[in-house]
């Protein structure tokens, strides 16, 4: 097992779940699946097709002769066939009408519809769960008073749970599109070798309607409610770059995620989960280092930039198909979809076990709030009987000198004592510490986050509930 490459997707990151989607089982299965759905309905139009023979197939659905497959396929070179020569050994008496009427991309391309449809549907219950787990956060802490930062500079104050829910709101706005495209998901049917349906309309004999009965039935028989209306021999390709566009949303969200809690993390603030035996540097032995979300954040980079790869197949398609989209879907389709499966995994664990530290964050925010309270001091002195303009010119000065004090002498934030011994004030020391409490400059943060998860978060996850619950396991 060391000398051939692995993918590092399946070894290390992704869910044994997502792995068994896009595996080779399940996509012969489903492959066996359609040609059930497809012989079941041309037996129901009409055509000379036994129950007898149905059952046969229907015996055999899930037992695969793989061997035969692989040695069929070494002597002809075409999966497809291959496989249809070791259904008909196993299935004597359906031998004859297995694949009747279809082309590859009756099996290939079907399959590839109902596998991505099976996979967004993994990617949306994890997804909803890691909306719950950072709904629980927000609300933990959304009265808890921190710094906020523009351009990483200290700016106006928030809360810890407001911060979160701009990481939820990401996060609803993915789960919005996955459910659009999740929607509009339709299987090809059975379309024929250019989309024509030639071939299903010479079996029906000139019946228009039976040809177009026989796609609505396959979809239903396959779980779908209809197929895409035209095609060439494949289904637009244009589906997968939908398809993808939404697992690079996932992408995006989570990198902002990451970003912001490796910054907080340097600060000290906040600390991703950090096993007892976990090594954070094999050199600097006190290091705590946030690897799962610098891993997020490495994950995310491949999907953003997997999205190139179905935008190109599907724009040089020439006419009703070639066949240079093949090896670039079989890589950059479950590839996207293993990694999103990771990146939702290592989400769900960060936000399960995220170390909130208050006392770091009120030093922090109380070293710079006496910068922010200038203006309620002012309107403080104001009220009692002081000149706004020269008041101004005083804060602007002094504070710069107490600016001064941090940054070129190291020294603490003295602000309040510098305005403390200016008579032009008239406040004490001790007047102005009571302007010094941080809930008295979030705003409407703690209610914002209430609102929030009130009217938008809550309703979303009742609306789920069956798929809560999950807990994410992380390999390495």
């Amino acid at each position: 097992m060391y000398d051939k490459y692995q993918s590092p997707l399946s070894e290390r990151y992704a869910s044994s779940e997502m792995q068994y989607i896009f595996s080779p089982d399940k996509k012969f299965k489903t492959w066996r699946k359609l040609w059930i759905a497809l012989a079941e309905t041309e037996k129901e139009l009409g055509l000379p097709i036994t129950q007898e023979q149905i059952d046969e197939l229907k015996a055999h659905a899930e037992d695969i002769n793989y061997e035969v497959a692989k040695e069929r396929e070494r002597l002809v070179r075409h999966d497809v066939m291959s496989h249809v020569f070791a259904y008909g050994q196993q299935c004597p008496k359906a031998k004859g009408i297995i694949h009747l009427g279809a082309t590859s991309c009756y099996v290939g391309d079907n399959t590839d519809l109902i596998i991505m449809t099976e996979a967004l549907r993994l990617v949306r219950k994890k997804l909803i769960n890691v909306i719950a787990e950072l709904a629980k956060f927000a609300d933990l802490y959304k009265a808890q008073p921190t710094l906020a930062f523009t351009h990483f500079q200290p700016a106006q104050p928030t809360t810890v749970g407001k911060r979160a829910t701009l990481w939820l709101q990401e996060l609803c706005l993915d789960l919005e599109d996955l459910d659009h495209v999740l929607g509009s998901m339709k299987l090809l049917g059975s379309k024929g070798t250019t989309g024509t349906q030639a071939s299903f309309l010479e079996l029906f004999e000139g019946d228009h309607e039976k040809c177009r009965q026989a796609d609505r039935m396959i979809a239903g028989k396959m779980g779908f409610s209809e197929c895409y209306p035209v095609s060439g021999q494949t289904y637009s390709r244009k589906v997968d770059t939908r398809v993808v566009n939404v697992l690079a949303g996932i992408a995006q969200s989570a990198h902002k995620f990451s970003n912001d809690i490796r910054l907080l993390q340097h600060l000290k603030e906040v600390e991703e989960p950090f096993e007892k035996n976990q090594i954070g540097s094999s050199a600097m032995a006190y290091k705590r280092n946030p690897m799962r979300s610098e891993r997020i954040a490495s994950l995310s980079n491949y999907v953003m930039s997997d999205v190139i790869n179905p935008m190109l197949v599907a724009s040089t398609q020439w006419f009703e198909r070639t066949l240079d989209d093949s090896a670039n879907k079989r890589l950059s389709i479950p590839e996207g979809f293993l990694a999103v499966d990771g990146i939702l995994d290592l989400y769900l664990n960060v936000v399960d076990g995220l170390v909130v530290y208050p006392k770091v964050i009120e030093k922090h925010f109380m070293a710079e709030l006496p910068f922010m309270a200038t203006e309620n001091i002012m309107m403080d002195a104001v009220k009692a009987g002081g000149d706004r303009q020269e008041l101004h010119e005083l804060i602007r000065t002094l504070s710069m000198e107490a600016g001064r004090n941090v940054k070129e002498k190291g020294l603490d934030n003295n602000l309040l004592e510098l305005i403390a011994a200016e008579p032009a004030f008239g406040l004490s020391l001790e007047e102005l510490q009571k302007c010094m409490e941080p809930s008295r400059y979030v705003g409407r943060a703690p209610r914002q986050v209430e609102e929030f998860l009130e009217e938008v978060v809550r309703p979303l996850l009742k609306e789920n509930q069956e798929v809560l619950g999950m807990k994410a396991e992380i390999h390495v």
